[in-house]
């Protein structure tokens, strides 16, 4: 009898931890900052890829209660925004190589500072400044329409833009 209560206690528990398991496994549906990828060749042939989840704006202002002005901000949502240069380059004149980056920022009401950072993989907040590859102070410009979902472009000439409510910063990559 002992035995077969045993055998019983046994069997609910491994039904247990195995739905248990399976629950934290299975995806929660779709995330709040959807996640989308921007590619483009240059006329100098540097394929440039960015990787970056779409925060919203819901309402908020941008630089006060979303992306705080001179704070650094992971230029998206979720994991780090990643961006990679198939070619060694020159970011706003500034030197890199070729390679998988994070991209962070440090925003701000006239101009932005666009962050290079080494570590490509890693979670949006766990930024290292040490690990900086590179720099640049660009101009805020005011975007032609308002946007509600953070976007990232590429055009050919190598001017990277994101545009987000009524901001639009752009850097260049040559």
């Amino acid at each position: 009898m002992k035995k077969l209560i045993l055998f019983a206690l046994l069997t609910i528990g491994s039904f247990s931890a195995f739905n248990a398991s399976a629950q934290m496994a299975a995806p929660k549906g779709p995330r709040p900052s959807p996640a989308d990828t921007v590619k483009a060749t240059t006329k100098n042939g540097v394929a440039i890829e960015i990787a970056y989840s779409q925060p919203a704006v819901k309402g908020r202002t941008i630089g006060k209660d979303i992306a705080p002005y001179g704070k650094v901000w992971r230029t998206g949502a979720n994991e780090a925004t990643t961006i990679s240069f198939s070619k060694d380059v020159k970011v706003e004149g500034k030197a890199l190589p070729a390679g998988k980056y994070s991209l962070y920022s440090i925003p701000g009401e006239k101009e932005w500072v666009i962050i290079i950072n080494k570590t490509a993989m890693q979670s949006g907040t766990e930024y290292k400044e040490a690990d900086d590859a590179l720099r640049v102070t660009v101009k805020t410009d005011k975007s032609a329409e308002t946007v509600e979902r953070f976007k990232f472009s590429i055009e050919t000439s190598g001017k990277v833009s994101f545009v987000w409510g009524d901001k639009k910063v752009s850097f260049v990559v040559k």
